[in-house]
Order: C-alpha cells, then structure tokens, then sequence
C-alpha cells in the first residue's frame, strides 16, 4: 500500500505572511488540525492548532479580552509555523510513514511532488485507520 492509498488529498494551505486570524477561522470551521504553509505553491511549513493555541492570548473569546489579546490575531503564520517540515511522496510505502511518525514527534506528513508542491497530508490518524478492519455502517 502506497501513501497516495491514505493521505488526504484535498489540503488546505495558507501563505507565511497571512495573520494567525485567518488560521484561527479555518481551525475553528474545520475538523482537521493541520494547515499546510505555502510561498508561491512550495512548501515551506505547517502549523498546528496547538501552534496557534500557543501564539494567541488565553483570553480570546472571553469577557476579560484587551486590545493586547486582540493584537495576537495579528501575528503571521511564519512565525509560528513548523520550518522544514518532514516529508513523503505519494509512491512512498505506507512504512514510511510509520517509520517517521515513530522516530519523530510529528502528528501529520505533508506529501509533495517532485518541486515541492503539496499533494496531500498524511495523519498519524490515517495510519491507524489502516491497520483497523473493515466497519461495517
């Protein structure tokens, strides 16, 4: 079984210079957990919703929230994101996959083609799903 076979192929990306509000927006309408970081269609990082759970104020969404809270919506997805991240591609085994989700502490894979553009995304989660038998609906 190949990554392409798992991986999720409909990604969501946002660019380095785009403000944390836009990811919190899409983390807060979305079920996934992960966004891909891309500059002109090339990966360059990902950021988590617990990198943004960091990088804003504890307050947001509160009655207590200032201006200051406020201003760290203002923050760019570059200086939160993960640089460099840990990569596949889409003929790489499924193995691989486990491999670097086992040696490394990462919860998601983004997957590229060959000048870096992202394809997909792998979690930890679709790995799992694998390994499961079939569920019956």
């Amino acid at each position: 079984m190949k990554i392409r076979d798992i991986m999720t192929k409909s990604v969501v990306a946002v660019e380095m210079d785009d403000n944390l509000s836009l990811v919190k927006e899409i983390f807060d309408n979305s079920k996934f957990h992960h966004l891909l970081v891309i500059d002109n269609g090339k990966l360059f990082g990902v950021v988590s919703d617990r990198d943004l759970l960091k990088a804003v104020s504890p307050n947001l969404g509160t009655m207590v929230v200032t201006h200051r809270d406020l201003a760290t919506l203002n923050k760019r997805v570059h200086q939160i994101m993960t640089r460099k991240p840990i990569t596949l591609k889409a003929d790489d085994p499924i193995s691989d996959a486990a491999t670097l989700f086992n040696t490394h502490r990462i919860s998601c894979i983004p997957v590229v083609d060959d000048k870096f553009r992202p394809v997909g995304i792998v979690s930890w989660r679709d790995l799992v799903k694998t390994m499961l038998p079939e569920q019956g609906n």
